[in-house]
């Protein structure tokens, strides 16, 4: 895979994060009822810095969970015969919190669908919202995020990547060709 362009460094990615963090705040007049779940893999780490700004800028801890949507996929014949299953890992009660779950990317809609899917199946929100740090279109289902990092025109050919330093051991975003 041939990296085309950085279109973000570590820097961007804080400000959109920050930024995440301030809106989800204000949209929801707080965070009292708000929980955050990251959507495996990097949603995971994504989620676990919005929780540690919105801490900041509260004073307040808000519960940060994560979800594995493996058995909930829609291409699961076409994956492999044995998935790997991570585990989600829900530590509170969902019911009547407005979840907001966190993503990489927003691409085709597909996982954000699959996402959902899981969290019902723990429990029944108030109301789900979607965060992403990036949003390249192309959606296949009728799902828009509620945070958008940055919005990237894409083609169908490009690759986005976000890394995270958690799992990649540097935090930056980029277009690469398949």
């Amino acid at each position: 895979m041939k990296e085309k362009a950085r279109i973000m460094d570590e820097k961007a990615m804080i400000r959109a994060v920050t930024r995440i963090s301030h809106e989800i705040i204000e949209k929801n007049k707080g965070i009292d009822n708000v929980v955050l779940i990251g959507i495996k893999t990097r949603g995971v780490p994504i989620a676990n810095e919005i929780g540690r700004r919105i801490n900041a800028i509260e004073g307040k801890q808000i519960q940060v969970g994560e979800i594995d949507i493996t058995l909930y996929r829609d291409d699961l014949s076409k994956c492999e015969l044995d998935p790997v299953i991570n585990g989600s890992k829900v530590e509170f009660d969902i019911n009547n919190k407005i979840v907001v779950l966190v993503d990489d990317v927003l691409y085709t809609g597909r996982t954000v669908r699959a996402a959902m899917d899981a969290l019902v199946d723990i429990g029944r929100p108030k109301a789900i919202q979607l965060a992403v740090l990036i949003d390249r279109g192309h959606r296949e289902l009728p799902i828009r995020a509620d945070y958008v990092g940055k919005n990237v025109p894409t083609s169908k050919d490009e690759i986005v990547s976000v890394n995270v330093y958690e799992i990649d051991g540097q935090n930056y975003v980029s277009i690469n060709e398949k």
